[in-house]
């Protein structure tokens, strides 16, 4: 057996990781995920939603896809566009890629709000301070002053001046019914979810399937790079963008590896 072939349990830090592991981001991904329920921001259910997507990550090669990338570039350009963007975070986002979410929002000027499904205050503030921690200046989602037509639960609950406000919203690793509550609100939704046959990129204006740990630095990298760009060149990039074509490159991948 190869000394890489598993990973000690005792692990307290992901730079004990070894980077030239060949599971090095799903270690990462797991290792994250864990030590998000341990500090109360991710939920146990989490767990399981990471494990369905680290199948599906597997399959794609666990790498970004050409198709996932210009998902990402077409993400950029509409949050650079976009009058009142806004990143939400659930409990997986936060532990996952709480600096990454914080440096794309100082790209793009958007807001940053938690949104969760299993929401209560101990939670909500816990992420909110563990994404101040990671650099973010100011977190909405504590005032919950609005709500999202068409959904009874605990998401529904938004800012009036957040989500219930903005024009283009990053909505990553989320159910799908919400996706459809927002899309009825006539949002422009940017979605990352590694299973392209799920409902919330189904009906996304962008779907991303990637690995948020990847899709996000992409989606900041390509608008540090279009920062300069004309309203004419970021608009050119958003009708290039073929989103039928993404979620089909997607499956493809999974199903057969091409």
């Amino acid at each position: 057996m190869s000394e890489y072939d598993t990973v000690s349990a005792d692990v307290q830090h992901e730079e004990e990781i070894p980077e030239d592991h060949p599971r090095y981001q799903d270690l990462i991904t797991r290792h994250r995920i864990e030590n998000g329920v341990e500090k109360g921001i991710t939920h146990l259910q989490g767990m399981h939603a990471e494990g369905r997507g680290s199948a599906f990550d597997y399959l794609l090669g666990e790498e970004t896809i050409p198709s996932a990338d210009a998902a990402e570039r077409a993400a950029a350009a509409h949050l650079l566009l976009a009058e009142q963007p806004v990143l939400s975070i659930n409990g997986n986002v936060a532990a996952l890629v709480p600096g990454e979410m914080v440096d794309l929002a100082d790209a793009v000027d958007a807001d940053l709000e938690v949104n969760l499904f299993n929401r209560t205050p101990e939670r909500i503030e816990a992420i909110a301070e563990h994404l101040r921690e990671h650099g973010a200046e100011g977190v909405k989602g504590l005032t919950a002053d609005a709500r999202i037509p068409n959904l009874d639960h605990q998401r529904a609950k938004v800012d009036a001046d957040g989500i219930y406000a903005a024009d283009v919203v990053v909505v990553p690793l989320e159910d799908g019914d919400r996706a459809e509550a927002l899309q009825e609100m006539e949002k422009t939704e940017i979605v990352i979810d590694l299973n392209p046959l799920s409902r919330s990129p189904q009906v996304a204006e962008i779907p991303i399937v990637d690995n948020i740990i990847r899709a996000v630095p992409n989606m900041t990298a390509h608008a540090e790079e279009l920062a300069t760009a004309s309203e004419a060149e970021l608009r050119a990039i958003i009708e290039e963008f073929d989103r039928e074509h993404a979620l089909e490159a997607a499956e493809e991948r999974i199903r057969n590896g091409v």
